[in-house]
Formats: C-alpha cells, sequence, structure tokens
C-alpha cells in the first residue's frame, strides 16, 4: 500500500462524524454518576446537618436543611460522656475480637476443604452457604437460651461468639474459593523446598490471597460492628452495650437529645470508614479476583 493511501485512509479515519452521544456522554455521564452518589449520601448530609442543631430544630416545623442555630458543642458533649465511651470501647472490642476469631478459624478451615477431598466434603460447604440463609432475628430466642443456660448473658463473650458463628460462614466460603485458584503446583514446590503444611499455609498461601483475607476482615468488622438485635437481647447492662444499642438511650419518652443521637451516629460510622479507606485497594482486588484470565 503507497504513502498515499495510507495517509488518505488515516485521514479519512479522522474526519469520520461523531454521534451526539460520544460528544455528549462526558457530560452526562458524571452529571448522573453525581445525582446517584447525592441520593446515597443525603441521610448522611441530613445527619450530619442534624447533629450541628439544638435538639429543638430537630424536631421544629416546617423544617429546614440548613440549621436555624449551629451548635458545634454537641460533639465534645457525646465524646465527655463516659456512656458513650463505654459504648464505644464495647463496639470496638467486639468488632475486633469476633473479626480475629473469624480470621483464626476460617483460614486453615479454608485451606483445608480447597486442597483436600474428604468423604462430605460438598455437603459440608453447602452446609456453610445454607447457614448464611438464616437471619439472627429468627434465632435469637434460642440463642438467649442457649447462653442463659451457659450463664453467659450479659457479657462480651455472648455476642463475640454470636458474631463470629454468623460471619464465619462467609469467610470460609469465599476463602476457600482463593485457595482452590492457587494451583497445587505452588503448594508442591513449597513441599520440595522443606515447607510443612503449616509452613505453606502462613508463609506461601497467605500472601497470595491476602485481597481474600482483606475481603472476609472487612465484611465481618462491619457487620459486627453493625450488629443490634442479638446485643439489644443479650446485653442487658448499660454500660456494657454497643453502640447500635446504647446510643437510642438518647432519645427515649422521658427525653429527647436529637442532637446527640445524630452526633454520635457520626461518630459511630468514622472507624468503618477509615478501616474502608486504609484497604480499600485490597478489597476491590478480593471483589474481583477471578474475573479476568
Amino acid at each position: 500500500m503507497s504513502a498515499a493511501a495510507t495517509t488518505t485512509g488515516t485521514t479519512a479515519y479522522h474526519s469520520r462524524p461523531v454521534s451526539g452521544w460520544a460528544r455528549n456522554r462526558r457530560i452526562v455521564l458524571p452529571v448522573v454518576g453525581a445525582l446517584v452518589a447525592l441520593v446515597f449520601l443525603a441521610p448522611y448530609i441530613v445527619m450530619l446537618l442534624n447533629s450541628l442543631r439544638p435538639s429543638s430544630d430537630v424536631v421544629q416545623t416546617p423544617a429546614s436543611l440548613l440549621p436555624r442555630h449551629w451548635q458545634l458543642s454537641t460533639y465534645s458533649d457525646v465524646l465527655g460522656d463516659t456512656r458513650f465511651l463505654n459504648w464505644l470501647k464495647t463496639s470496638v472490642l467486639v468488632a475486633c475480637a469476633s473479626t480475629l476469631i473469624v480470621v483464626v478459624v476460617s483460614i486453615p478451615a479454608a485451606y483445608f476443604t480447597a486442597r483436600f477431598r474428604f468423604p462430605g466434603r460438598t455437603a459440608f460447604l453447602l452446609l456453610v452457604l445454607v447457614t448464611q440463609m438464616f437471619s439472627p432475628t429468627s434465632l435469637v430466642v434460642g440463642l438467649y437460651r442457649e447462653f442463659f443456660s451457659l450463664n453467659l448473658v450479659n457479657t462480651y463473650l455472648a455476642i463475640i461468639l454470636t458474631n463470629a458463628a454468623f460471619n464465619l460462614a462467609f469467610a470460609v466460603w469465599i476463602l476457600q474459593g482463593f485457595f482452590a485458584s492457587i494451583p497445587k503446583e505452588v503448594d508442591e514446590a513449597a513441599n520440595l523446598d522443606g515447607c510443612g503444611r503449616v509452613a505453606t499455609l502462613l508463609r506461601i498461601m497467605l500472601p497470595l490471597t491476602l485481597p481474600g483475607v482483606v475481603t472476609a476482615v472487612v465484611f465481618t468488622f462491619i457487620a459486627a460492628w453493625n450488629e443490634y438485635v442479638v446485643a439489644l437481647t443479650l446485653m442487658l447492662d448499660e454500660s456494657k452495650k454497643p453502640l447500635t444499642v446504647g446510643i437510642t438511650s438518647y432519645v427515649t419518652g422521658y427525653e429527647q437529645h436529637w442532637d446527640q443521637l445524630f452526633a454520635a451516629s457520626v461518630i459511630a460510622i468514622v472507624p468503618v470508614v477509615v478501616l474502608f479507606a486504609a484497604i480499600e485497594k485490597h478489597l476491590v482486588g478480593g471483589l474481583t479476583a477471578g474475573s479476568v484470565k
């Protein structure tokens, strides 16, 4: 093909008319995305604004988006509340302990089910999946009776074990898929280098499945942090309640501190946002792993 023909073809290609959608999508798509984001962020914006106005202004009619009187002392009042600090301590303790138990138990369980074929393996995996279909609400009565017989009602251990149990199935299932996607030749090479099963799991497999571990950690922590029904049923002591249950004490039939309720709610979402932002890269990798070969 001659240089003139090539030049003519290139010119014709560049002179091809651009459709109206191709011209406008650079404007339309960001606008649509911003509107969708605003819909999801609207409740949080309202919650933040309500925390900055007096409690009487929250229920005043007609309602206004911006506070009529800005009140900036609400957050210092909440952070200085001994009850709130106890609730925050309980939530951190329960979420971290539950996540730790889930990680320690799910990693070897998922590795074993991914690498070994044993009688009942398929049934075990299906049973793990079926447990995700049960809501904690439907089991709360049985849980209360079980922990009452063990004298564990109103203890941190009861909530920690319950949260760990409800999130263990998800962690095992997702990690089993990660371990199964790694070729068995990796285990064989590690074995030839003198690594046993435990050393292979800790030194070789865990770094390769880090996105999956991070995904399990994030989902488990968020689920334990947001749990409400079981904590409401099992925790009777006011000072031992987690944030999800404790902050409802700001609004009762005898007192209504709406500003403090919203301020406590804003503070309660900060640890989850910080955790998500810190490991967001690994989380996205874990959710999209295996999508491209």
